[in-house]
């Protein structure tokens, strides 16, 4: 292909990007003024953002398991028809509940904006690998979209001032760290991912604040024990893990989990897969019970 080819086409190539674009931006400014609209969420974010302004949506990439949406969710909306895997949903189970809103992750599904376009007007918004506030900026988004800006704007006020109230009780319980274990290793959330960025702003130290470049980082036991933080919060999802080996290891009491006590095993759908405002808050309450009885026990 010669350069003035090469131009040429670069160039077509953008006008129909941008016509695309505006097309997209048409067809969505369309959407919000239907009375019930028929939405379909490809991450759990999204379901958690559409539940707190009372939109159900039809179908949700669920991964087969609709307990994977954590309860706080699912009390408020309706039954859904599963669209298959996060990472690889299914188009024409999509395209027979005939859609008026797709709702895809900016990660997962950028490849397929296309095909899931030709099926509905796609909203692609970032997900998997969002902090905290990118997931209510998401929410506020979506609530655009829908012409649902002022409800959404509301529970954003509610949930901020239920957040401001945990900030205040959170400031003197040393280093924090979340981590994924199975039996293969452990992953820590860094202060960029969802739950790390949730806990700085709840007020919580992070015990791997250097860690910007990535939200996760993969740790074995002497990565554990220099950055050693005052509490762990894990998930699993094998019924063995390493954590359980490492505990057998001379090494383990020098931590001070171990020293005070203070490992606690919490739900990977709430802390790491739901990433929403409701999942958010429920990580706080949770946070408060761990944080409470610790301090009741110490005072026996």
């Amino acid at each position: 292909m010669n350069y003035r080819r090469w131009i040429k086409n670069a160039v077509f190539a953008l006008c129909l990007c941008t016509a695309q674009t505006a097309l997209a931006g048409h067809t969505l400014e369309a959407v919000k003024h239907l009375d019930a609209p028929r939405v379909i969420a490809l991450e759990y974010s999204f379901v958690d953002a559409l539940a707190a302004i009372g939109v159900s949506p039809v179908g949700v990439a669920d991964d087969g398991d609709p307990t994977r949406i954590i309860p706080q969710v699912r009390q408020l909306i309706q039954p859904w028809t599963s669209v298959g895997m996060r990472s690889q949903p299914n188009l024409e189970i999509i395209a027979q509940l005939k859609p008026d809103l797709i709702i895809a992750d900016a990660y997962r599904h950028k490849m397929s904006l296309h095909d899931l376009s030709q099926i509905a007007p796609t909203l692609l918004l970032k997900s998997r690998g969002e902090t905290y506030q990118e997931s209510l900026e998401a929410a506020q988004h979506i609530g655009k979209v829908l012409g649902k800006e002022s409800q959404m704007r509301q529970r954003l006020a509610q949930h901020r001032a239920l957040m401001a109230r945990y900030q205040g009780q959170f400031a003197h319980q040393g280093t924090v760290q979340f981590a994924n274990v199975n039996d293969r290793g452990m992953w820590m959330h860094g202060p960029k991912s969802f739950t790390g960025s949730l806990l700085g702003y709840l007020g919580l130290k992070p015990a791997l604040p250097h860690l910007q470049d990535s939200h996760l980082l993969e740790a074995n036991l002497e990565t554990l024990l220099k950055v050693n933080p005052d509490w762990l919060f894990y998930s699993k999802n094998t019924p063995q893990t390493v954590l359980d080996r490492w505990q057998n290891n001379p090494l383990y009491p020098l931590l001070n989990i171990s020293k005070h006590n203070q490992a606690r095993q919490v739900s990977a759908r709430l802390w790491s897969l739901n990433r929403g405002m409701l999942a958010a808050e429920g990580i706080a309450k949770q946070l408060e019970a761990f944080f409470s009885s610790t301090q009741a026990a110490s005072h026996r």
